[in-house]
């Protein structure tokens, strides 16, 4: 592992799905957040993870046969595989003093190097009652519970990377604005605690060098925000103060994406049309792109990892490789297919009873249930839906994802897809999975046939279930949103849902969708198998070779962490600059 003076990047993110069997995520964030310091690893970065140790997971599902969901919290042991360290932090909330300490876990890379993840934990003995569950449930509680988490996270992680003998960290990287209050952690060191009212221009452009700053969110509504009371009573009225006079509360609030902006001098959306989006929304900031992707390692599935290893034996070292893949035999591709959609279907099968053929065309929906993702757009007409499997073969469908507690809406859309399944019991098979999780997006985004992807527009920053499909050829038919917009190249990767001069026609995108799979998919998948072996392939070769996190992480080194460094000084020293 590298030492701790050697580390120079600091990934802070309120969730990181480290290992696929904890419930220490609950969506997309921590996926990606997991799958780039995987990538670091397998690079040899000087990196270090920071986040919360949720105790009680995230969720366990239980869905019942009318599809409403009841969530409990997910039992799991963290002293059992993770490392109790030594160190304690400090952190001053409702002016009373919280302790904090720290677990580890080390991602182990390609070439044997490691990767630290601190889990910040605030369940100790020795803190008030209310104060021990602050680290305990992901996303949880009121606006007093979320100021306090963001507080430990970002200034009580600042302080667990000094008290562990992480002082040369060149660059603090914020994976959204929960982790915003590690600029005040970084303003207390330059300034000394009780110096924050000193706070001036110069000391901010200090701050803005070190920081970057990514946002996800396309819309206003999704940024946390509190109000200066709120925060005046959970951070003290010195701190909020320093924030108002240095114009990082806009709008008389303490909004965190904002923080963010203001002290970070690289932010960026995660696909190319959302960097646009958020230009828009922040026209003061220069806000760049860099487009999401995903680990290959942990997503390649094992029949396609083995075809890999036969003809791309370099794929893992460089994902670029894949690009070769436009030379692996048809035939193979859909062997090792066909192996990944029997192993889906058993596990589908052994979960739910339901037991489904490996010869019908399998369609895969499965992410986060919230209500803009709009899973229930397959079912916008069950006569035409029915008249397709009549006409062009038989279907079966795969949903899956949990919807946040508090989410009504999100929960009302898996009821209504239940409901839909239920209406068409009689000809088209739909099952609904509980508890989405690494395990079951591992095996519906390899084995499914058709990877549906139907937001509403443009509220998918970026997406990467359809990227995990890709490495495992799996085609996609989506909206063009996100970064389909970057991946989708028509029938040749996939297809795409709808058209971009009629952005607000849900019936245009409804029809769309319907003609794609009645006119081109089925029968080529049916009648052509050949030719669906090729988009297959293409989606291999064009997108899995893309979009993942090892080229994503690249684009962070030279153009976000260190863009005028020389770049083989970067290569030949692989612990980066301090």
């Amino acid at each position: 592992m590298t030492p701790a003076n050697e580390i120079s990047i600091a990934y802070f993110s309120m969730e990181i799905a480290a290992d696929p069997a904890w419930p220490t995520y609950s969506g997309g964030l921590g996926v990606l957040a997991g799958d780039m310091l995987r990538s670091a690893a397998d690079m040899g970065l000087p990196m270090v993870g920071v986040t919360l140790l949720p105790r009680q997971g995230y969720f366990h599902q239980h869905l019942d046969a009318e599809g409403r969901q009841t969530d409990e919290p997910e039992q799991w042991k963290p002293e059992e595989v993770l490392e109790r360290l030594d160190a304690v932090v400090l952190v001053y909330l409702q002016g009373r003093e919280v302790k904090v300490g720290a677990w580890r876990h080390c991602v182990r890379g390609v070439g044997g190097r490691d990767v630290p993840i601190y889990f910040l934990d605030a369940d100790r003995p020795e803190n008030a009652e209310w104060d021990r569950t602050l680290t305990n449930t992901l996303y949880g509680g009121d606006e007093v519970y979320r100021l306090g988490q963001e507080a430990i996270l970002g200034i009580g992680g600042v302080r667990l990377l000094r008290a562990l003998g992480h002082t040369k960290i060149a660059r603090f990287h914020m994976n959204e604005g929960h982790s915003a209050l590690l600029t005040v952690a970084l303003l207390e060191e330059e300034k000394g605690q009780r110096k924050l009212s000193k706070v001036t221009g110069a000391d901010i452009e200090t701050i803005r060098q070190e920081c970057v700053f990514t946002t996800h969110t396309p819309v206003p509504a999704g940024f946390d925000q509190f109000s200066l009371e709120t925060a005046a009573r959970i951070l003290g009225e010195d701190r909020v103060r320093t924030l108002v006079e240095t114009e990082c509360c806009p709008a008389g609030n303490l909004n965190m994406t904002y923080l963010g902006l203001r002290c970070s001098h690289y932010i960026n959306g995660v696909a190319m049309h959302h960097g646009e989006i958020s230009h828009s929304m922040f026209p003061n900031y220069p806000v760049h792109a860099i487009t999401n992707g995903v680990h290959a390692g942990t997503w390649t599935s094992t029949p396609f990892r083995e075809l890999y290893e036969r003809h791309i034996p370099e794929w893992r070292r460089d994902n670029l490789y894949l690009r070769y893949a436009v030379g692996i035999p048809l035939e193979e591709i859909q062997q090792a297919h066909l192996r990944a959609k029997q192993e889906l279907l058993r596990a589908v099968g052994d979960a739910t009873g339901t037991h489904l053929s490996e010869e019908v065309a399998t369609l895969g929906f499965a992410r986060r249930a919230a209500e803009y993702k709009r899973a229930e757009l397959v079912f916008s007409d069950l006569q035409r839906l029915r008249q397709i499997r009549e006409e062009c073969g038989p279907l079966q469908i795969l949903f899956a994802g949990k919807a946040h507690p508090k989410d009504e809406a999100g929960k009302a859309a898996i009821r209504r897809v239940v409901e839909a399944g239920a209406a068409l019991r009689d000809c088209i098979p739909v099952v609904y999975v509980e508890n989405y999780d690494m395990r079951w997006a591992s095996l519906f985004t390899a084995g499914v046939d058709l990877w549906l992807n139907t937001p509403h527009r443009p509220f998918e920053a970026s997406g990467t279930s359809g990227m995990k499909a890709a490495l495992n050829g799996v085609p996609s038919l989506s909206v063009r949103d996100g970064w389909w917009i970057e991946g989708h190249f028509e029938g040749v990767t996939g297809w795409s849902v709808g058209f971009d001069e009629y952005p607000e026609l849900p019936q245009v995108e409804t029809d769309s969708f319907y003609d794609k799979l009645e006119r081109i998919i089925l029968p080529m998948f049916y009648v052509r198998p050949r030719a669906y072996a090729e988009v297959m392939r293409s989606a291999i070769a064009i997108n899995g070779s893309f979009f993942n996190t090892q080229r994503m992480l690249s684009q962070y080194l030279w153009n976000a962490y260190f863009p005028s460094a020389s770049r083989i000084s970067l290569l030949n020293n692989s612990h980066g600059p301090s």
